[in-house]
């Protein structure tokens, strides 16, 4: 049974791509879509404000349950009332399971067939999540989408590895499932079965045949594999999900990622590459990667990007980004996330004008 209050609907297609409009509790999102990654309940250098004004208008961004359930605690963002309003964000929120985080950041985590024991990354203190644990922790977050719990195996496991994690994956699905869920929050699936395309059929199968999803997530990628062979999957899978839900990518990627994903039929994304770069110097442009410490940029009166219409653009010059950079001024990061989140959201914007369809959400 789909989740009240959400909705999904193709406007158009154009080979496997397409566009569409993902109706939330917290507003529309033209699809395909780019999420900025608020992991701690904020977009790195960025305010509520400056995310959701023209050009960059984000419609929804991601936050962690991992991260916010370890800092500051439920039962801070309970009293908020969620995290919504914690973080002063009035559009949709995506919240990851905290699937990966267990399994990437915290140390001496040891997994069975119920969940994950691990020690915080922080402190070192001991906690327990399981899948009923990750939805109630979603739960009192008041995401309008929450991922079911997943074990994301790294790129290095072989094929036992990523059967057990299929095979747990499946079934700490059907639990999430059971949960209980603010009224309007819905659900997610994700599919694993690493570079394989015969395992990742099969595992969507598994995921898809319970039924109940709102979407489906594709785990896993980018953790390793070769390009050509996460292009050659993606190409081969991805548009058999269901037409009718989203399909999300988790965790991609570049700019060419996104453009091959989109093309191969993917309508969402996530990734702290545009913010992570931006903070470390490396911009995207129309005309190419910017790396800003260069000392050709030392003197360059010219803008960063004189086709993006961003406030970085229409203010700083090359020379000014360089200098903030270099004196590890804060409006450096400020100035550059700005920018890269204005690429990436042009990015999505051209993607969705080549396809056609609904251009404006309400």
């Amino acid at each position: 049974m789909r989740t009240p209050g959400f909705a999904f609907r193709v406007t158009a297609t154009r080979g496997k791509a397409r566009t569409g409009v993902l109706s939330t509790p917290h507003g529309d999102i033209l699809t395909p879509a780019f999420m900025p990654v608020g992991t701690q309940g904020t977009v790195k250098a960025m305010t509520p404000g400056e995310l959701a004004a023209p050009p960059l208008d984000a419609r929804i961004i991601l936050g962690n349950t991992y991260h916010l359930y370890l800092r500051p605690g439920l039962e801070v963002i309970a009293a908020h009332g969620g995290l919504h309003r914690f973080a002063g964000w009035p559009r949709a929120i995506l919240t990851d399971s905290g699937g990966f985080q267990v399994f990437s950041l915290a140390t001496l985590n040891k997994v069975d067939d119920d969940g994950v024991t691990f020690r915080s990354h922080i402190d070192g203190s001991q906690h327990r999540l399981t899948p009923e644990r990750s939805m109630e922790i979603q739960g009192v977050l008041g995401s309008d989408i929450a991922m079911a719990f997943d074990q994301c195996p790294p790129g290095e496991a072989g094929a036992g590895d990523h059967e057990q994690a299929m095979a747990r994956t499946t079934r700490w699905a059907e639990r999430c499932l059971k949960v209980a869920r603010p009224a309007g929050q819905a659900l997610f699936g994700i599919v694993q079965g690493g570079p394989d395309a015969a395992r990742r059929r099969a595992h969507m199968q598994e995921i898809v045949s319970l039924g109940d999803f709102d979407g489906h997530a594709l785990g896993g990628f980018s953790v390793g594999e070769p390009l050509p062979v996460m292009y050659g999957l993606l190409d081969e899978i991805a548009h058999e999900l269901p037409e009718d839900r989203p399909r999300y990518l988790m965790g991609v990627g570049t700019p060419d990622d996104l453009e091959r994903a989109v093309r191969a039929g993917v309508d969402l994304f996530d990734c702290v590459m545009p913010t992570r770069n931006a903070r470390n110097g490396n911009l995207f442009t129309s005309r190419g990667p910017v790396v800003v410490s260069n000392a050709v940029h030392r003197s360059d009166t010219g803008p960063l990007d004189p086709e993006c219409p961003c406030e970085t653009c229409r203010t700083s010059s090359r020379a000014y980004l360089r200098h903030l950079f270099m004196a590890r001024e804060i409006l450096y990061s400020r100035l550059a996330t700005l920018h890269n989140l204005t690429f990436y959201a042009r990015t999505m914007a051209r993607l969705r004008d080549e396809v056609g369809g609904v251009h404006s959400a309400a």
